[in-house]
């Protein structure tokens, strides 16, 4: 059977190139792991990764700035719905008391027994710092922010993701990916990811049948993946075929994406889920070991539209 190493990244479509940079760097106390562009299609539009200053696998959270362009979602059921991180245990009131005096409103708030701080990115997606059981990631510090060890993000705790059909949710997540089933009551399920280091990592389910469907494309104000870590290609290659074998055929062939190669399949409960591993060369293919994320750097396949895409994006100041 095809293994699962905890999550990749998580993907969302945001609003303003430098709202977007301020809240993860200088809010939350992330790096700035790449800067790139939007690989899919001929729309000139930022990507964006932040993490640990080295970019590990379970730290990176991966951002495109729709704004120049105006394309937005609607945030609704049947879609991934909120960012989850972990944070030391007690860190929780550090962080409301951080985030409400940068005038990002942030409360405390208590689900499935686990303690987190709930708060929205600027364009309006709902973010979650938990106050994890079980973490050994070192918290990831920035001196410049004032967030140490106590306190720092460790990494990806998880996602939420809202429903119309928790039955259809459970099977998939259980059969085809598959993960284990940690808790089912009336606030929703919990899954836990497995991860070979021992880090606990989740998707939660909740249920919504009042909320309009939300929008599955690449569209400002929602959140667009969730990656899992397949570790490498014959894992990923493996869990791809049995997922399409169980008759889940709304999966990708394996996309490169140039410091990771992909895999995407659609939930029946909505969320779409990557299969990515990283590839040897990773966030050094085209940066230096150290200086990853200080540059805008283009796939080799985009070598003839740098400055058309260049001269399109969106105007920021990425210090």
């Amino acid at each position: 059977m095809a293994r699962i190493s905890g999550y990749h990244h998580l993907t969302l479509s945001t609003d303003g190139a430098q709202e977007d940079f301020d809240f993860y760097t200088k809010a939350l106390g992330l790096h700035s792991v790449k800067r790139t562009v939007l690989f899919d299609g001929v729309i000139p539009v930022y990507h964006l990764y932040y993490g640990s200053p080295d970019g590990d696998a379970s730290t990176i959270i991966t951002t495109f700035p729709f704004r120049k362009p105006g394309v937005y979602g609607r945030r609704g059921t049947n879609q991934s719905r909120t960012i989850m991180q972990s944070i030391p245990k007690g860190a929780a009131d550090f962080w409301v008391d951080r985030l409400n005096a940068r005038a990002i409103k942030a409360t405390k708030i208590t689900r499935f027994g686990a303690d987190r701080v709930a708060l929205a990115h600027p364009c309006g997606i709902s973010h979650e710092l938990v106050e994890s059981d079980s973490d050994p990631r070192a918290p990831i510090t920035n001196e410049a922010q004032g967030i140490g060890k106590a306190h720092g993000i460790k990494g990806i705790y998880g996602a939420v993701v809202a429903v119309m059909d928790r039955t259809a949710m459970d099977d998939f997540l259980t059969i085809a990916l598959p993960l284990e089933k940690e808790a089912d009551n009336h606030e929703g399920l919990v899954f836990r990811v497995p991860d070979a280091s021992g880090v606990n990592q989740r998707v939660e389910v909740i249920v919504d049948r009042d909320s309009a469907q939300g929008t599955w494309t690449l569209a400002g104000g929602t959140i667009h993946h969730l990656a899992l870590n397949t570790g490498d290609e014959e894992n990923q290659l493996k869990l791809r075929a049995h997922i399409e074998g169980l008759g889940f055929t709304d999966i990708s062939e394996q996309k490169d994406r140039n410091y990771f190669k992909s895999c995407y399949v659609r939930s029946p409960g909505g969320a779409l889920f990557e299969l990515a591993w990283t590839t040897p060369e990773g966030w050094a293919k085209d940066e230096p070991p150290g200086q990853i994320g200080k540059t805008l750097v283009f796939p080799p396949w985009f070598k003839d539209r740098e400055g058309e895409l260049q001269a399109g994006l969106e105007q920021a100041d990425f210090a």
